[in-house]
């Protein structure tokens, strides 16, 4: 089993957090990495509450999905099925990668809301 922040840190970079679940292919595996993900997301909401109300399993999607959207079509596919997440702003991989040109108008459009 891949385990969430081995090292017990209090702070982890994106990297540190999101990049050993790219790297998962086990169902079990994934649920369980991400159940720690989202006890750690939930710790640093009770101490730091957001404004937009989002759970800590909202944001772990958000994070796990937008993380994917940098790896390879396969990989960002393997993910969104083990983690059940989506790019935030390109959606699903299964619709296929973006054009450099929807691209820019998807980054334009989320800068703009």
């Amino acid at each position: 089993m891949t385990k969430f922040n081995p090292n017990n840190k209090e702070t982890l970079t994106y990297a540190e957090s999101l990049g050993p679940a790219m790297a998962i292919t086990d169902p079990e595996d994934a649920q369980q990495y991400l159940g720690d993900y989202i006890d750690f997301i939930q710790r640093a909401l009770d101490k730091e509450p957001r404004g937009d109300n989002r759970t800590a399993a909202e944001i772990a999607a958000i994070n796990l999905g937008y993380y994917a959207g940098y790896y390879d079509q396969e990989t960002r596919e393997r993910v969104e099925r083990l983690f059940d997440c989506s790019h935030p702003v390109f959606g699903r991989a299964e619709d296929g990668a973006p054009t450099p040109k929807e691209a820019l108008a998807a980054g334009k459009g989320a800068a703009d809301s």
